[in-house]
């Protein structure tokens, strides 16, 4: 199949490295508003150069890729749909809740399969224990905690721009904690503070996070966040029910020193970048998206998903500023 790609950068690059390796992808066709880095991707995997969103949909791809700005997104995704072409856009559907819903009004019905950029799904570990969670082996669930800390916090620019840390970094824990658990969110109380960079607070953000999450079964979800962890990229989620507990993210890569006699764990040199900790789960990602594209599943992570990991992001949000518990219903009416 031919695929392309709308979006250099970071991202947009490794997404275009990995497709090119797989078995399934004939050709790329890339684009990007700054030409040299659509030339330098168009050179290393052999792709073909599209000017414009418009030039690429008319080359004839199979399936689009999103990694462009957030801004971006809405057009992009509803451009690939109107072409028919099925679309895999990076996280997060729109920068608000207003331009997501009205993403997800516009392409449903449209029978063109929209998959969103939540790559812990395809992660080993969490793939294991959501078939953990669904086959009843811990019973009944009582606890979740999930957590993500960055190694350094991002340039000013992207906090500036990002939305918060609720919306940018822990959505990740929010999306993740529904789809291993299988539950929604209800209500959540979330804290925060800045003892790091002060232009995170000049930003209006915090730089470390707590949310405390009530799932609609009674199961308590505690998530943690920070921008600083120097010794690495730690994610993790333990799940404890009345039957068993597990974890996920114990590996020898685990960015975490235990200071207890004689114990060596974990041994290995610890995570340092997402695209580190999650390299394998990306590739399985656009392997499934090719799979989309094919007509051989449904998108494993549609819009509607998307915008349920934002509510709660919204919420958590509300939450922080102005100190208080919030629903989920709150946000949706509001």
């Amino acid at each position: 199949m031919r695929i392309g790609i709308l979006g250099l950068g970071r991202i947009g690059a490794f997404h275009a490295e990995t497709l090119s390796g797989l078995d399934a992808v004939e050709s790329l066709v890339v684009a990007d508003p700054f030409a040299e880095a659509a030339k330098a991707a168009a050179e290393r995997f052999g792709a073909q150069v599209a000017d414009s969103p418009e030039a690429l949909l008319a080359a004839g791809v199979d399936g689009l890729v999103v990694a462009a700005a957030t801004d971006a997104h809405p057009a992009l995704i509803l451009a690939g749909a109107e072409a028919g072409v099925p679309v895999f856009c990076e996280k997060p559907v729109a920068r608000t809740m207003r331009e997501g819903v009205e993403v997800l009004e516009a392409v449903r019905g449209s029978g063109v399969p929209i998959q969103i950029g939540y790559n812990r799904r395809f992660d080993a570990g969490f793939v294991a224990a959501r078939a953990a969670v669904q086959a009843g082996e811990l019973g009944v669930l009582h606890t979740v905690r999930s957590t993500t800390l960055d190694p350094a916090p991002p340039p000013a620019a992207y906090v500036a721009a990002s939305g918060g840390i609720f919306r940018d970094c822990s959505v990740h824990d929010f999306d993740i904690i529904r789809w291993v658990t299988g539950r929604e969110v209800t209500e959540v109380y979330a804290v925060g503070g800045n003892r790091g960079a002060d232009y995170i607070k000049a930003a209006g953000d915090a730089d470390t996070t707590g949310a405390v999450l009530t799932l609609d079964d009674g199961t308590i979800a505690v998530v943690s966040n920070s921008r600083h962890n120097k010794r690495g990229y730690d994610v993790r989620m333990e799940l404890h029910g009345f039957a068993d507990s597990i974890a996920v993210g114990l590996d020898d890569k685990l960015p975490l020193r235990s200071v207890e006699p004689g114990v060596t764990f974990p041994a290995g040199t610890p995570h340092d970048f997402f695209m580190d900790r999650f390299a394998d789960a990306y590739r399985a990602e656009l392997t499934a998206f090719t799979e989309v594209v094919a007509g051989t599943r449904t998108s494993p992570c549609t819009v509607e998903d998307a915008l349920e990991a934002g509510w709660i992001a919204e919420a958590c949000t509300l939450s922080l500023h102005e100190h208080r518990p919030v629903t989920l219903a709150e946000v949706r009416a509001a």
